[in-house]
């Protein structure tokens, strides 16, 4: 049952990424990303019922997690036509990471965790939701860098593109980071306070989440504007991607 989700997910993700591509193709794209997040969320209730507890505690299965949250927030505007090129940097990075989550064992049943249900449900899912957030802001901040150089070196077919204002695009960027910054704090403070209670010891990954948490907490204190804040926003996507992939392994081992 749950290998029978996990194709038409990663299709889906794997459609969009390629037909997001051209303008023409859009509309098809986006019915690929909304019926491969349908498949994954299909997935994830699967594992869920199947489970003994948490089913995403492990490293794969947190970042199958993390890779339905980047949809899914991504689907609440990113679809309109002019955010294709939004799509064209999520969505085949959604269908990278989920083919690395199977690889990692990430979408079979759940495992039972030697942690709670309520903690990992609260530290887990927040600091997912808040990675997921500043991954969208990335693309964001990746295509205002985009857009602008184009209209600094006056290519004709800016206009062709129907992409969004650059205000725009830093706005949404600004307020994708303000709503995902609260949820960070209060992942990592539930994490600490586990970590102080437990007598743990302070790991790498939280050394890396925490950088990222002081860069972001910077960028809104600071309100930089135009490039400046698109840098540093991709500046924290580039932990985020540390923290995912490279860190995560060996935190609830």
């Amino acid at each position: 049952m749950v290998e029978a989700l996990f194709w038409p997910a990663l299709l889906g993700y794997g459609e969009a990424a390629f037909a997001y591509a051209s303008a023409r193709t859009s509309r098809t794209a986006t019915w690929g990303v909304r019926l491969g997040w349908l498949a994954q969320t299909a997935l994830l209730v699967v594992q869920a019922a199947r489970a003994d507890g948490f089913p995403w505690s492990t490293w794969a299965g947190s970042l199958n997690l993390f890779v339905w949250l980047v949809v899914g927030a991504y689907l609440i505007w990113g679809c309109r036509p002019r955010f294709r090129l939004l799509g064209l940097s999520v969505m085949p990075l959604a269908a990278l990471l989920l083919g690395v989550a199977r690889l990692g064992g990430g979408t079979d049943a759940g495992t039972r965790s030697d942690y709670g249900n309520l903690f990992l449900i609260l530290h887990v899912g927040l600091v997912l939701a808040a990675f997921a957030g500043f991954t969208l802001a990335a693309g964001l901040a990746g295509l205002y860098l985009w857009e602008e150089r184009r209209l600094k070196g006056r290519a004709t077919d800016i206009l062709r593109l129907r992409v969004p204002p650059l205000g725009t695009l830093e706005r949404l960027t600004r307020h994708t980071i303000l709503v995902s910054l609260p949820l960070l704090t209060l992942g990592l403070a539930i994490g600490i306070v586990r970590q102080r209670r437990d007598g743990g010891s302070f790991d790498a990954l939280e050394g890396v989440t925490l950088l990222a948490w002081l860069l972001y907490g910077g960028l809104v204190i600071a309100r930089p504007h135009g490039r400046r804040a698109a840098l540093i926003a991709l500046g924290g996507f580039a932990l985020v991607i540390v923290a995912r992939l490279a860190l995560a392994g060996g935190h609830f081992a």
